[in-house]
């Protein structure tokens, strides 16, 4: 578990600065000149190195996680971040989606922590996948029904409908199984297991369908899944298969990351998760040098995952 934090934290805002440029764009239109660095402008006309709210709130939650769980400290750093620039790279918040915006308004105007977030059909955006992986080092050593309760519970700050809660459940158990077992197959089978158990469970059974390839496929059938069959939208399910069959389909953090901004779409997301996960499999000192000389707040980044690193460490 060495340098986790800084492996989470620095592949997601990587990730994320990587496709922003690209956000929104057909993977057709990208394909003409993809991405292959960190590149500034494109959709949002900002320096290269620049990230968004993916990485905002991931800097957020990892924040508060220095001074222990608490869900009312979270949501005040996810307030800070929308109306004061907290934990941007410029101090101006940008690209905020519509569930996200809704809940941490509910947050604001002093509605619970564990009903603040949409809860409908509609609303399985992935706002709280995006921003889930830094829990993983917290939670680590927890038994597996408070990991699971914790995990719902931050997902639910902002989306609070069951799909979404067991996707960031899938992201964390996959990211977890890897780091127990080394073997990106085995964490994988390991991880369908658990999902499946789950969706036999009251809160989840309604969910079976939308899960279908991530539980039912092996390992190598969803890695073969062709790539016109991969969707990167910002549909919670669509995020998590791309950003899984992206690491399942190279052998490096550079290759899985651009891999993943180059499907397009919500390019910065897709980038963010599968940063993260890149990160915890080849480590930060994967990561070009190029890259990281021009991310935005690089030094308080290693900073938060340095000081996260030694809250865990010193409250085990």
């Amino acid at each position: 578990m060495n340098n986790l934090n800084k492996n989470i934290l620095l592949g997601t805002v990587i990730g994320d600065a990587l496709g922003l440029p690209v956000q929104f764009l057909d993977r057709d239109v990208i394909a003409k000149n993809p991405v292959t660095t960190m590149v500034g402008h494109g959709q949002f006309d900002v320096p290269a190195g620049t990230w968004s709210d993916d990485s905002s709130l991931s800097l957020c939650l990892a924040e508060s996680l220095c001074n222990g769980y608490d869900l009312n400290d979270i949501s005040n750093n996810f307030i800070k971040w929308m109306f004061e620039g907290y934990w941007t790279p410029f101090n101006k918040t940008f690209d905020i989606g519509n569930t996200t915006y809704s809940a941490i308004m509910n947050l604001r105007n002093g509605i619970s922590p564990h009903l603040a977030g949409m809860d409908r059909e509609r609303d399985n955006g992935n706002g709280s996948l995006m921003r889930i992986l830094p829990l993983v080092p917290y939670i680590i050593n927890m038994e597996e029904e408070d990991r699971f309760r914790i995990i719902g519970e931050v997902s639910s700050l902002t989306h609070r409908h069951p799909r979404s809660i067991l996707a960031c459940i899938f992201l964390c158990k996959f990211a977890i199984q890897y780091l127990a077992t080394k073997e990106i197959p085995t964490a994988f089978a390991y991880t369908q297991k658990e999902i499946k158990y789950l969706l036999t469970q009251e809160k989840f059974k309604n969910e079976c369908s939308h899960f279908d390839r991530l539980v039912n496929l092996t390992y190598e059938q969803f890695r073969n899944i062709a790539k016109n069959d991969i969707k990167s939208t910002g549909y919670v399910i669509d995020t998590l298969e791309a950003s899984l069959w992206s690491v399942f389909n190279h052998d490096s953090f550079k290759d899985s990351v651009l891999c993943a901004v180059n499907l397009g779409y919500d390019a910065d997301t897709v980038g963010a998760i599968t940063g993260a996960l890149a990160g915890i499999i080849y480590g930060h000192d994967s990561i070009p040098e190029e890259w990281l000389n021009v991310l935005a707040r690089k030094e308080d980044i290693i900073e938060l995952a340095n000081k996260l690193d030694s809250a865990i460490k010193s409250n085990p």
